[in-house]
């Protein structure tokens, strides 16, 4: 089963160069298809994860799997978000243990959203 890295190209970060017509979230799509991409891991360019004021944000997706979305990335995260990538990739269900996450995933999580399933609500 493919883990899919979504990249936001359209994100900005406060700190960049409004000069530059290139926006930050492309460049770090940029530095991202510059590595090797790990196994079982597919990037994808998205125009928008509504994470703007945590730009730029990426996010990592699979079937049966928790959903995860990560901000304030940039360039120089490239290969820590690749590491995670295939982290999550490895599991059965999404959720890598605390340790073993890129300690950028540990602390720039935005959201962890539950995988959609047939499992009956727990409270039901």
């Amino acid at each position: 089963m493919t883990a899919i890295l979504s990249v936001c190209v359209t994100c900005r970060r406060t700190d960049s160069d409004p000069e530059d017509e290139t926006r930050p979230g492309a460049h770090l799509r940029h530095a991202l298809d510059a590595l090797d991409c790990p196994e079982g891991v597919e990037i994808r360019s998205v125009e928008c994860l509504s994470a703007c004021n945590n730009g730029c944000a990426v996010a990592l997706s699979a079937p049966g799997k928790w959903s995860y979305v990560y901000g304030r990335m940039s360039p120089e995260n490239a290969s820590d978000i690749l590491e995670g990538s295939a982290a999550y990739a490895a599991t059965a269900d999404g959720l890598v243990p605390w340790r073993a996450r890129p300690v950028i995933f540990r602390k720039q999580s935005l959201a962890r959203i539950p995988p959609l399933s047939a499992n009956p609500d727990p409270e039901e």
